[in-house]
């Protein structure tokens, strides 16, 4: 029996291990070929690089400016994620705690907004922005990102507020505290785990997001990374030389983020959306 279970044991190890090579595979395929020339990226893509070539990622970050782009994406998605979990945590915490038909209907269309497509408001969205002065301005990107991502966020929140215990918060009520101090100061330390969770998350897909930009930002020196990758390509080129570098400086920040949080991820996702 024990030699069974020891088989299957290492069988699953095995497969795990291959399952993770797998995934691992397109990230071999974009470093080696961020330093081969156009001619070798095309011949033998798959080879390890005969030359190594660092000038690819002097010449692409002079292209494209990418230290400016990669402010641009570090402004944009800093100040949407920050104001997402700002305005997402209490706006969840009232719905829960204050239960009513009200607060039914509000969460109702909050994990109704989660299911429209947005390829159905696009054009009306470009209108509005067009409207409201939000167009070619970072500002404008990260009210609109905020605006989209306040669903998702209020309803991880609902779910992992409702296994929080109200005691506390009634001790605290009882002692006369105010409701944003008693928010902030006992509840919110508490969602540490699922503030982690949309952190990462949302962090993935405003730092990754190429149609939004494409929407609202017009001029060369507010692109974010994912615009200026597109750069290299087009009807009559595709620079790979230029783009693969691009694509890896653009994708490390985010790689070693996610991985410096991501034990916190699969714990605040059991406890907010299943549980709750």
């Amino acid at each position: 029996m024990r030699q069974r279970e020891h088989a299957f044991q290492l069988v699953l190890f095995f497969l795990l291990v291959l399952l993770a090579l797998i995934f691992l595979l397109p990230f071999y395929f974009i470093t080696i070929n961020s330093v081969k020339s156009f001619s070798e990226i095309i011949k033998t893509p798959a080879s390890l690089p005969t030359t190594i070539r660092f000038e690819n990622y002097r010449i692409a970050i002079r292209q494209v400016s990418f230290f400016q782009m990669l402010f641009n994406s570090l402004v944009i998605t800093v100040f949407s994620v920050s104001l997402m979990v700002l305005f997402g945590s209490p706006a969840a915490w009232k719905l829960v705690r204050v239960p009513s038909k009200v607060s039914t209907i509000f969460f109702t269309l909050y994990v109704a907004a989660m299911v429209i497509p947005f390829q159905s408001v696009m054009v009306p969205l470009v209108k509005v922005a067009s409207e409201a002065q939000l167009l070619d301005s970072r500002l404008g990107l990260i009210c609109i990102y905020v605006g989209f991502g306040q669903s998702f966020t209020v309803f991880l929140y609902h779910g992992f507020i409702k296994t929080v215990p109200y005691e506390l918060e009634e001790s605290a009520l009882l002692d006369g505290c105010s409701d944003a101090r008693l928010f902030f100061s006992i509840v919110f330390p508490l969602l540490k785990t699922i503030t982690v969770t949309i952190i990462i998350l949302q962090t993935l897909w405003v730092w990754n997001d190429f149609l939004l930009p494409s929407l609202i930002l017009y001029a060369k020196d507010l692109q974010t990374i994912p615009l200026s990758i597109n750069r290299f390509f087009g009807q009559y080129k595709n620079q790979w030389d230029k783009a693969l570098p691009t694509l890896v400086m653009g994708i490390l920040p985010i790689v070693v983020f996610f991985l410096s949080l991501q034990r916190f991820m699969i714990q605040g996702i059991a406890e907010g959306a299943v549980k709750g």
